[in-house]
């Protein structure tokens, strides 16, 4: 069956895991897929299980899509026992009051049971491979959720090879339970954006005569941002830039702190500990030098696509899901050596002028390849197949 042919799926959407600001990469998947679904496959009929956190942005973002409703579980899902609690219990009898046909959990947690078959996205198994990221609870708490939700629902979206390949390495299905969905990259982040237009909080980046190098991640240990401070510590000397990092303290935070503290020039490095915008994202990526995931563990690796979409030279690590999604056109490092990373980073800096324009526009054409279109329409294809089997 293919999408049109009989009477409309009724899709339910689990997005109970999603709160506003505080979910990184999985916040972006959620919102960018769920829109390009309402927009391509508008006989769809959605429901999504919303929390307080989220049900006003939600409304907000498909006010313009009449098939698109909310239900709201009155509840906080910030608070996360609370939200592991609603989503086993009273999740599953919202849903079957509902009516949908399929439901699909697209933050990597699920029910145990539903009446209709179920879909759930799981996006990396992070915690297994760096269990420093997490608490010993919190560790033992997601494993249990992830497995249940691999065992009990009919089909596992994965977000890239890498991760399905993780998924079997760790025995929580076996491949042919497993799709990969590649995620894909906002265009937006290619438009030419001008500095005059970019927002007052960017005021002490794009108001300096120094460019600046730039990365965005959160201070998890995995992240690797300590290592990209002590190479930046390492090289400054070499290059007039400053060092922007975008990105909320997590448990690698304190590393991150040791690593500043023996910067010696703390005066070019400039943190946005609350995030930013989403336009300030974009102007950001836009206005870099040089763009550095120090990653050595992504699921997907998104900010890899929105730098190359802006035009900006790329460095990272060929860990997990990285060199499946950047390809030939990054500049890798050694992972773990943070010498290997400033040479990486001054040869990003060292490009001449026409080689960066070739090497930008063939990034960038890479990354165009990635699209949420193609992303919805591989989703809806796993979701359907599920409701035809059922």
């Amino acid at each position: 069956m293919t999408v049109g042919e009989g009477n409309p799926l009724h899709l339910g959407v689990n997005t109970l895991f999603h709160v506003p600001g505080d979910v990184g990469g999985t916040e972006t998947y959620l919102r960018e897929l769920l829109l390009a679904i309402a927009r391509n496959y508008p006989q769809l009929r959605i429901t999504l299980f919303t929390s307080l956190d989220n049900d006003p942005l939600m409304r907000r973002l498909f006010v313009a899509y009449p098939q698109v409703t909310t239900w709201c579980l009155p509840f906080r899902a910030a608070n996360r026992p609370m939200r592991i609690v609603m989503e086993q219990l009273w999740l599953p009898l919202v849903v079957r009051r509902s009516k949908v046909e399929v439901l699909w959990s697209p933050g990597y947690t699920a029910p145990f049971w539903a009446h209709c078959p179920q879909v759930v996205t799981v996006h990396d198994l992070q915690y297994k491979s760096h269990p420093d990221d997490l608490s010993r609870l919190e560790r033992l708490t997601l494993d249990t959720l992830v497995r249940m939700a691999c065992k009990k629902c009919d089909k596992i979206i994965a977000v890239s090879e890498f991760s399905k390949n993780e998924i079997v390495r760790f025995g929580f299905a076996p491949p042919g339970k497993i799709a990969a969905v590649l995620e894909g990259v906002d265009p937006s982040f290619g438009v030419e954006m001008p500095v005059s237009a970019a927002p007052d909080e960017l005021q002490p980046v794009l108001s300096s005569t120094k460019p600046y190098i730039l990365t965005v991640a959160h201070t998890y240990p995995h992240k690797n941002v300590h290592l990209l401070v002590e190479a930046f510590g390492s090289i400054y000397k070499e290059i007039p830039h400053n060092l922007v990092i975008v990105g909320k303290e997590r448990l690698g935070e304190s590393a991150v702190r040791q690593a500043v503290g023996r910067l010696p020039c703390l005066e070019r490095l400039i943190r946005f500990q609350n995030g930013v915008s989403f336009d300030s994202l974009k102007h950001l990526y836009r206005h870099a030098d040089v763009f550095v995931l120090p990653s050595v563990y992504e699921g997907f690796g998104l900010p890899v696509l929105e730098a190359m979409m802006a035009g900006t030279p790329v460095v990272s690590s060929r860990m997990a899901s990285i060199p499946e999604v950047a390809g030939d056109h990054a500049l890798y490092y050694l992972s773990g050596d943070s010498e290997s990373l400033g040479k990486q980073i001054k040869a990003a800096v060292a490009m001449e002028s026409e080689q960066k324009t070739t090497w930008c526009e063939r990034a960038k054409d890479w990354a165009a390849r990635f699209s949420w279109q193609q992303a919805a329409h591989d989703t809806v294809e796993v979701l359907m197949a599920c409701e035809k089997r059922a």
